[in-house]
């Protein structure tokens, strides 16, 4: 059983036929400096957790103790780092990296759980086929868990801000445990009141008129870019499991198929039955290696770039919500002028406002600017990769297709 041992996974291997080689993993982020470099050595998965090495190398030595060193976290810890990032007042104006999602691996025990228990209506061949399958498709969101954290460390090692942050320090640095843990149901409950009051905010604010054409446009090309992006990863979600469906289909055809060949006493027709078994087989494996990749050059990028979308509103969020603290301001002085009272603490008050609200612009401009560019060179990569992977699947469909019927004819 897939729960009942650790799987650990070299991420320094070439690629495999999951396609998660570690190279293909930092598409996502183009890195042009080499001060600080950050990546995901290897990662061990445990029954409960996954422990993830996060290696540094850094030339930045009178910030860092050392050039090169490396500590062991899980994915709580990262989920701190990013909860304090997004908490900090001073990266307001910077859309914050998207926290990591949790490491699942249930789907794939449960349907490992499922085969053990229909092992006596199959043949041990199948089974043996099936497990393989299964064993692989966890492999691959192993594979896949892991280079969502990596992403999510470097993306902040590259910005010229977050890479600065002693929190972030603490996070590469410190050898020991961060002990760090899981909400309590009062945080959660919090946590979830404070999201329904952000949503309604939002609501609020979104009749905010904003004078500036730049923010006017990304806040319309933001909504519409978000609502597209959802329905496409929805499009895409459901291929790939029609390919992986395909795939598993084909395993009990092969399966049976080849029993029958052994079975049947006309040799004419049992070579016809085996060939055609052995081509199912080979058919199954390219329908796999088809879904695999499309999930990963496809699928894969649009869930990345849904929550990176969610940040980048957050991003808005924050910059209307200090729009309206400054308008607010604004309407305080004027009474307090008008009344002549705790004038100067109004007018500190308004400063304060107008700061924070243009610190916010500035860096939100340059943000969102960098964002658009970061997701057309991604997508563009992306697609391309996933278009000539995808030809290339089918010439070897169309060429396993040929071999096969002018095989089966001189039968």
């Amino acid at each position: 059983m897939l729960e009942e041992v650790d799987h650990q996974v070299d991420l320094s291997d070439g690629p495999s036929d999951n396609g998660a080689s570690k190279d293909q993993r930092s598409d996502t982020v183009d890195l042009n400096g080499t001060d600080l470099r950050v990546d995901i050595s290897d990662a061990l998965s445990e029954k409960e957790r996954v422990k993830f090495t996060v290696r540094t190398v850094t030339t930045l030595v009178p910030r860092f103790a050392q050039p090169e060193f490396s500590v062991v976290r899980t994915h709580e810890e990262f989920v701190w780092l990013a909860d304090r990032l997004a908490e900090n007042v001073d990266y307001a104006g910077i859309i914050i990296p998207p926290v990591p999602p949790t490491p699942d691996f249930s789907t794939s025990r449960e349907k490992l759980a499922r085969l053990g228990d229909g092992e006596g209506t199959m043949t041990r061949e199948e089974y043996d086929k099936m497990k393989s399958e299964l064993e692989a498709e966890y492999l691959a969101t192993f594979k896949k868990t892991v280079a969502m954290h990596e992403v999510f460390l470097r993306r902040i090692a590259e910005h010229p801000k977050l890479r600065e942050d002693e929190i972030f320090k603490v996070f590469l640095e410190y050898k020991e445990d961060l002990n760090v843990r899981g909400k309590n149901k009062k945080e959660k409950v919090q946590g979830f009141l404070k999201s329904g009051w952000k949503t309604v905010d939002d609501v609020i604010l979104s009749a905010q008129k904003e004078k500036d054409e730049f923010f006017e446009g990304q806040k319309k090309f933001i909504t519409s870019y978000y609502s597209h992006l959802k329905t496409t990863l929805a499009d895409a979600d459901r291929m790939n499991r029609f390919h992986k469906n395909t795939a598993d289909a084909y395993i009990r055809v092969s399966s049976t198929v080849q029993d029958c060949s052994r079975m049947e006493r006309d040799k004419c027709l049992a070579d016809f039955l085996f060939h055609y078994g052995e081509f199912c087989e080979k058919y199954r494996k390219l329908e796999g290696r088809q879904a695999s990749d499309s999930d990963l050059k496809l699928a894969d990028t649009l869930h990345y770039y849904v929550s990176d979308c969610t940040s980048a509103k957050d991003l808005m969020y924050r910059r209307s919500r200090a729009l309206a603290d400054y308008e607010t301001a604004n309407k305080e002085l004027e009474k307090a002028r008008t009344k002549n009272k705790a004038v100067k603490k109004a007018e500190d008050d308004q400063e304060a406002a107008y700061a924070r609200f243009t610190a916010i612009s500035e860096s939100g401009r340059a943000e969102l600017t960098e964002f658009k560019k970061r997701w057309v060179a991604y997508f563009h990569r992306s697609l391309v990769e996933h278009t000539e992977l995808q030809i290339k699947h089918a010439k070897n469909q169309a060429q396993l297709l040929r071999q096969s019927i002018e095989q089966l004819k001189r039968l």
